[in-house]
């Protein structure tokens, strides 16, 4: 099992439009195969903070759903980010 878990920084203004351009996304995930999880969400204390929440069930799985990652308005709506990859297939 693979989990993808951390958050991105985002303008307060902003993070409302990112989340609603992330939709189709979570949608696309949550069908592939090999998805256990997928969630992006916005924090309940820190408004500029996107939560990012992932389970697969392999790594081929997510390779298989990754694709180029955020679109530019996404890339450049993002201050920071702190996601990782954590592999519990030993």
């Amino acid at each position: 099992m693979i989990i993808v878990a951390g958050h991105l920084l985002v303008s307060p203004a902003d993070r409302a439009a990112y989340l609603r351009g992330c939709e189709e996304v979570v949608r696309l995930a949550r069908a592939a195969d090999g998805c256990l999880d997928f969630a992006i969400s916005a924090d309940l204390l820190d408004p500029a903070r996107i939560n990012v929440h992932e389970r697969w069930a392999g790594r081929r799985e997510l390779e298989a759903f990754r694709g180029s990652g955020p679109d530019e308005g996404q890339r450049a709506a993002t201050r920071s980010a702190d996601v990782q990859e954590f592999d519990l297939g030993g």
